[in-house]
């Protein structure tokens, strides 16, 4: 990694226009080693990260299968309107190595392996990272509309800790994602997609979210997943994710149930610490 001159955050960059920010980047100077820091989300400030749902035929059949109203589902991935829906303030992100949450009140819960895309406060693509949007399948699935409580709780969204630049992925519409679970010493799961199967245009979500919201210190927003388990499987606490996604690396999570393993978040962030 290495350090932007005159740069203290990201909500700094993410105000930027794309090609000053391009810019910024050329300029940076040499890598500083990464042993000893600490790394944080890549969104801070007013950041906020949402998600797009139902963008996979295999989400969109698995959404179907574990859900008491079916057609919901199944009228959203053909509609215009994408669905959309906020995940995390940036406060309540956690990255690589952090653990992810599982609801205490659950009982069935699972990874969903994500591109990321994150935009400036323009409303422009300037980059990509990993995201794992954690979600109760037993809430959703008794009803639709407790999809903010299967969504959005402590430990819900994990973040890969760095942004790979739009202008170095060749075509974000062509990378293969890696899902791997790990119990112990055994995988209990793995899957593979690619962002190809993805039925959303990019920009067409960006320009959704991006219509009646501002984000004065950028966004990211996950694409939806197109690996999700099948009924039978749920994570355990002390599993281990592992996501890989092409061109833009891995993100590890260990997890951990209910609320208290996550008092960091609203503790150290006080002070801007992790």
């Amino acid at each position: 990694m290495a350090p932007f001159e005159g740069v203290n955050s990201f909500a700094e960059l993410l105000r930027l226009p794309l090609d000053e920010l391009q810019a910024a980047v050329a300029k940076v100077g040499a890598a500083v080693p990464a042993e000893g820091l600490t790394f944080l989300p890549p969104i801070d400030g007013r950041g906020e990260v949402w998600c797009a749902g139902v963008t996979y035929e295999r989400s969109r059949g698995a959404r179907m299968e574990e859900s008491s109203e079916q057609s919901v589902y199944d009228k959203v991935y053909t509609a215009d309107r994408p669905e959309l829906f906020q995940k995390a303030p940036a406060w309540r992100v956690v990255v690589d190595g952090e653990p992810v949450g599982i609801r205490s009140d659950s009982g069935h819960d699972v990874p969903e392996p994500e591109l990321a895309v994150v935009a400036n406060s323009h409303g422009e693509i300037v980059g990509f990272t990993i995201c794992n949007d954690m979600s109760s399948r037993s809430i959703e699935g008794v009803n639709p509309l407790y999809v903010p409580q299967a969504k959005l709780f402590a430990g819900g969204c994990a973040l890969a800790s760095g942004i790979r630049p739009v202008w170095e992925v060749a075509d974000p519409k062509a990378l293969g994602i890696r899902l791997s679970i790990r119990r112990g010493d055994d995988e209990v799961f793995s899957g593979t997609t690619s962002t190809a199967k993805l039925v959303r245009e990019l920009k067409d979500l960006i320009d959704a979210l991006f219509l009646p919201n501002d984000f004065p210190d950028g966004v990211i927003l996950a694409t939806g997943t197109g690996i999700v388990p099948e009924l039978d499987f749920t994570l355990a606490e002390g599993d281990v994710i592992t996501i890989t996604i092409d061109d833009l690396g891995t993100l590890t999570n260990p997890v951990a149930a209910g609320r208290e393993p996550f008092a960091f978040l609203a503790t150290d962030n006080l002070d801007g610490l992790r």
